[in-house]
């Protein structure tokens, strides 16, 4: 973040450093009857939130059983689209890790009510802007909305900026093409750390960006004139 010259955040959250704020909000959904609880955990009833699926415009029949891989059905579930909000140490979680007492059992939280719970905490109930990957847009955010909406009864956020991947060489970004690369394979090259952030700043947030070494490069002469005109402007 330093080398990239970007502003570190007043506070820094960590999910596990607030399971109190999320068991408190899981409480306060169920006190307003948004949730019921199967022998596996306990789910946000998306039947009782009307307005669910309405940032993606995404119809629920569309919505598919198991989208990820990782994901493993529940057969006490009401609707395949409900998600989890606390997860309890049975079953395929009998032995997991990260562990906590709640009024449900011991587990874990969900992974959405961490997002809801520790924004309220440090945002208010309503948050202005809330960015995000376009990935998010589908299953995630509409989460954050209900359990948010459902518990305070207040708009969660005011506008919503989904971001486009960044790809390389047109690909997808990942270890087993070899086209992964961190800010220390950037600096080891050559490349000023500014020239990649740069390099981002000339696309569009919604507009992908391919990333390739001919295009860091153009960036990195593109911003050794930007500082020539800065440092000598009456030469230009």
């Amino acid at each position: 973040l330093a080398a990239l010259n970007v502003l570190k955040p007043d506070v820094i959250a960590r999910a596990t450093e607030h399971i109190a704020e999320q068991i408190e909000l899981i409480k306060k959904l169920e006190s307003k009857g948004f949730i019921y609880e199967t022998d596996q955990a306990v789910y946000f009833d998306v039947a009782k939130f009307p307005d669910y699926g309405e940032l993606s415009g995404q119809n629920l029949e569309d919505k598919k059983t198991g989208a990820r891989d990782e994901v493993v059905v529940d057969s006490q579930k009401k609707n395949p689209y409900d998600f989890a909000l606390w997860f309890k140490a049975v079953g395929r979680f009998k032995n997991h890790i990260m562990r906590w007492p709640s009024p449900w059992g011991a587990g874990f939280p969900g992974w959405h009510i961490e997002c809801s719970a520790m924004s309220m905490r440090y945002l208010g109930e309503t948050v202005d802007i809330h960015t995000g990957g376009i990935d998010h847009l589908g299953v995630h955010h509409p989460a954050e909305i209900a359990q948010s909406e459902a518990a305070t009864g207040k708009t969660f956020v005011n506008y919503w900026v989904h971001r486009a991947f960044i790809t390389v060489e047109g690909r997808k970004m990942s270890k087993s093409l070899g086209n992964f690369y961190t800010l220390d394979d950037i600096i080891a090259k050559g490349y000023d750390p500014f020239a990649l952030r740069y390099l981002f700043m000339t696309a569009h947030y919604r507009t992908a960006l391919n990333f390739t070494w001919e295009a860091l490069t153009a960036a990195q002469n593109a911003l050794r004139r930007l500082y020539e005109f800065v440092a000598s402007p009456g030469e230009s």
